[in-house]
């Protein structure tokens, strides 16, 4: 499958499954592992959320890939401003609905042919990283960079490569890049699953201009915070 044709599924997939996507943040249906596998999961998700607390907080922020709001809220609550953006309206639309706050602004954009018109204090996404694919990779840092106002900052979390993290009828991960997904009514979609380490972020974004750290949270996640 070309690029073209995986990210034409990727946002399919996307589309389909917004009504289905917090199951997996929630740990719920085909993503429920138990309680204690819950617990470890969402004492990692609070490390981040600290995190973002002491590293955004009263700035004008622009968000991509937003989802359905399981950060925009925080970003709202702890900011002037938010401009969340995403390819999917299906997502939007339960993020507004969530959200429902006036200083929220969203457009549905296709970050891979975006121009950016304005610029921000800080760039957050989440679990977007990993569904950029590698001959991208250079050029959405770039968009990145342009988006920032001078001494702006991004914050990004994603996912190591762990295969509880999955849905327990879903394929093995592994480090091919793409992975095969299933809907709960049965839709199949091949898109963009890239795992990096931290170390490897840490090594490989100073070559593109960018300074700061890239932490794994234990098990599940990292997060990076750089300028």
């Amino acid at each position: 499958m070309t690029d073209q044709r995986l990210l034409a599924d990727q946002i399919a997939y996307y589309r389909a499954r917004a009504g289905e996507y917090d199951e997996w943040f929630l740990r719920e249906g085909r993503y429920d592992r138990g309680p204690e596998h819950r617990a470890e999961w969402f004492a990692e998700i609070e490390t981040i959320r600290r995190a973002l607390s002491a590293a955004i907080t009263g700035a004008d922020v622009v968000e991509l890939a937003c989802g359905t709001g399981l950060w925009t809220g925080q970003l709202a609550r702890e900011n002037r401003h938010v401009y969340a953006v995403d390819a999917s309206p299906e997502t939007v639309a339960i993020n507004r609905n969530r959200i429902r706050t006036a200083n929220v602004q969203y457009e549905i954009v296709d970050l891979f042919s975006w121009t950016p018109e304005r610029q921000f204090d800080a760039v957050f996404f989440a679990f977007w990283l990993s569904h950029v694919p590698p001959v991208k990779f250079d050029d959405f840092w770039r968009t990145v960079r342009a988006l920032l106002k001078p001494g702006g900052r991004a914050f990004f979390v994603d996912s190591l490569l762990e295969q509880t993290s999955t849905a327990t009828d879903h394929h093995a991960l592994d480090d091919s890049g793409v992975v095969h997904r299933k809907l709960n009514d049965g839709r199949e979609f091949d898109i963009v699953k890239v795992f990096y380490q931290p170390e490897q972020l840490e090594t490989r974004l100073p070559t593109l201009g960018w300074t700061g750290e890239v932490r794994a949270t234990g098990k599940f996640f990292y997060y990076g915070c750089i300028l």
